[in-house]
């Protein structure tokens, strides 16, 4: 019998929630909920209780490579096992990465393929729609699951309802891009319109099917890049320059929509109705309209105080935020940037990344706190000839072997037991001691023990630029010369 393969789609920068998405650290690793998940953890738990007659295998999860670590980390802090992550080395938008999949699963799997960025808070209305077209992708049908709409959106795609068949979906009348105001109107009051929610299940075999008739270029430049994959450690990588060639596009435009004009593919095209508080957390607004609020409209999260505020956004992440008199405004800060935004014109951030991006400033790719597979780092001061960071390891791992040209660097341990490999000398350091790493010397930090280890690290020299370093040997696989990180 089938099984139910979850396909997270976890690709995808999130430009409109600059500061805190970031293209290194975007919005689906984000803890945007009260429940302290991230977006791709709640995603992956988002099954659970489903029907147990519907057995179920562990999450293929397609992702950027450069987000490899994080996706894994999160799966295991969710407890999800059996995972396997496909990394792609480009994207090439959701229609490229469900073939992906389907070409990783079982052949007669049913795939759920669900984005690693949406919010439901009715989960249980999911797990109904989703045993309802559970029975229709097992007879071939693919399946999408539309939104029924609560207001007049602008900023979503929609599926017309044809009439309903026996099983508690519809056929599919049509398509329709984001509509103007006037027209969201009319669709809302018809009641035959919901929103495109990029929820689809289908079988792996009918997917491969449809790709093979609609867009054949696409599946076999899918199918050449995973006959010259590679696997290491849980990691399953596509061949970079195959798969860069891929043509690019989504499920609904490659496949979905041309679906219910080619009855005679046999893949019939089926909708079924979804209320569960969704929605696509694309811009701070959003985010807005799903968090519980205050009496005048506000919400956010941090240390904030507002005064004379009202229906706002405030989300602080390290320092107060304080306002007096304003209404519709979002104000999110971080340790290296604050967004001031107008709440009707959030999708208008997307433009402050790209200017970032044309003058070359880290801000729109990487936060001050940067992530590594051994934990993370935290440039907390800098100067001519010096940076300070906050560096913290996690129990069992270990920094690359590595050296540095240009710097010299002091480690003093705040927390935890340090294991310092400094030139030819391996030994411990515990709380309050420290060492000296010359420059030239090959050196690596470790945490042999059980809790994380946490040192302060102060770099002197004429370039501290993290692109500065010679790896030697690395744990995670990174490549073993100049790299830009450490």
């Amino acid at each position: 019998m089938s099984k139910l393969t979850p396909v997270i789609m976890c690709g995808g920068s999130g430009t409109r929630l600059w500061p805190l998405s970031r293209e290194h650290y975007p919005k689906q690793f984000l803890s945007l909920s009260a429940d302290g998940k991230s977006m791709l953890q709640n995603t992956a738990s988002r099954l659970s209780g489903l029907n147990s007659s519907i057995q179920q295998t562990g999450p293929i999860l397609v992702c950027n490579a450069e987000h490899r670590f994080l996706a894994a980390q999160q799966l295991q802090e969710q407890g999800i096992a059996g995972a396997k992550l496909v990394l792609e080395p480009i994207g090439r938008n959701t229609a490229p990465a469900l073939t992906l999949a389907a070409l990783v699963a079982e052949p007669d799997a049913v795939l759920l393929a669900m984005p690693a960025d949406h919010v439901m808070t009715r989960p249980e209305q999911l797990h109904q729609a989703a045993e309802t077209g559970w029975a229709l992708a097992q007879d071939g049908a693919m399946v999408t699951f539309g939104i029924v709409a609560d207001r007049p959106e602008t900023g979503y795609g929609y599926i017309q309802k044809g009439p309903a068949d026996n099983n508690g979906a519809f056929f599919i009348q049509s398509f329709a891009e984001k509509p103007s105001a006037q027209v969201a109107e009319q669709y809302l009051a018809s009641g035959q319109y919901l929103w495109n929610s990029g929820l689809f299940m289908v079988r792996a075999d009918q997917w491969l099917k449809a790709m093979a008739a609609l867009q054949p270029a696409m599946l076999q430049a899918c199918q050449q890049s995973m006959v010259q994959s590679t696997t290491d450690m849980d990691f399953i990588r596509p061949h970079a320059e195959i798969f860069g060639a891929c043509p690019s596009d989504s499920i609904d435009y490659a496949v979905m929509e041309k679906l219910p004009v080619t009855p005679e593919l046999g893949v019939p095209a089926r909708v079924v109705p979804l209320d569960a508080g969704w929605s696509d957390l694309g811009a701070w607004d959003a985010l807005w309209d799903v968090l519980p609020k205050d009496a005048h409209g506000n919400t956010g999260s941090g240390e904030t105080l507002a005064v004379d505020t009202r229906n706002s956004l405030l989300f602080s992440e390290s320092r107060l935020i304080a306002t007096v008199g304003l209404e519709n405004v979002v104000i999110v800060e971080t340790a290296d940037a604050v967004l001031v935004a107008d709440k009707r014109r959030t999708q208008d951030v997307k433009k402050v990344v790209a200017e970032l991006k044309a003058q070359k400033r880290s801000m729109a790719s990487t936060h001050r706190k940067v992530h590594r597979p051994w934990g993370w780092y935290d440039s907390i001061d800098s100067g001519e000839r010096f940076q300070v960071k906050r560096i913290v390891v996690n129990p069992g791992a270990k920094l690359s072997l590595q050296m540095h040209h240009h710097r010299a660097e002091h480690w003093i341990v705040v927390k935890g037991t340090a294991e310092v490999t400094n030139g030819d000398e391996t030994f411990l350091l515990g709380e309050n001691e420290s060492t000296f790493i010359p420059l030239g010397h090959a050196h690596r930090l470790a945490n042999p023990g059980k809790v994380p280890l946490e040192i302060i690290e102060v770099q002197s020299g004429s370039y501290l630029g993290e692109d500065d370093i010679v790896r030697f040997e690395d744990t995670y696989g990174r490549a073993p010369v100049v790299q830009t990180a450490k």
